[in-house]
């Protein structure tokens, strides 16, 4: 079953790998652009997690592609992974509330959040689900990889927008 699987997995895989590389290159030239420091804090909670998630899309998408001999190693992996996404989303959420240099809106809380702990929350039930429903469980897991790196792309393109116009902006009027 694995095997129906490769070319999905080689396309996410080697799209997060770019994108890691992207996310670095943008987030050099923003910094180098910025006229003031930009508090870590902030950075931490909001950019970490990007790289977090292309970073997950490339480790599972390179699990998937390997050649197992059962699906019970991979399985058990892949639930450790997503356990470990929801506990790494539960810090993101409680860094989203005490960090005090940005007010989130409900789009950081989706994209951040709540989208973000579905798709670890997705992985690790599908991961439960390989022994019984192997089918269900591999469509549940392309879906959470997928989700992954759509939520990644969507944090990276809206980190770059907030930096070049909102911070840009705030810099040229002389606002904090």
């Amino acid at each position: 079953m694995f095997t129906a699987w490769q070319n999905f997995y080689v396309i996410v895989g080697s799209s997060a790998g770019a994108l890691i590389g992207l996310q670095f290159v943008v987030l050099s030239l923003v910094a180098n652009r910025l006229t003031k420091r930009v508090d870590a804090q902030t950075g931490g909670t909001f950019s970490t997690p990007t790289i977090i998630h292309f970073s997950a899309v490339l480790t599972l998408a390179a699990i998937l592609c390997a050649p197992w001999d059962t699906v019970v190693a991979p399985a058990s992996v892949l639930g450790v992974f997503g356990f470990a996404g929801v506990v790494y989303t539960a810090l993101v959420a409680r860094r989203i509330r005490r960090q005090t240099v940005y007010r989130p809106e409900f789009e950081d809380w989706l994209f951040h959040v709540v989208l973000p702990f579905a798709a670890y929350g997705t992985l690790l039930v599908s991961a439960l689900a390989v022994p019984t429903r192997l089918r269900e469980a591999l469509l549940g897991i392309g879906a959470a990889v997928l989700l992954l790196l759509l939520i990644g792309i969507h944090n990276a393109w809206d980190g770059v927008m907030y930096h070049v116009f909102v911070r840009g902006r705030d810099e040229k009027d002389g606002k904090p």
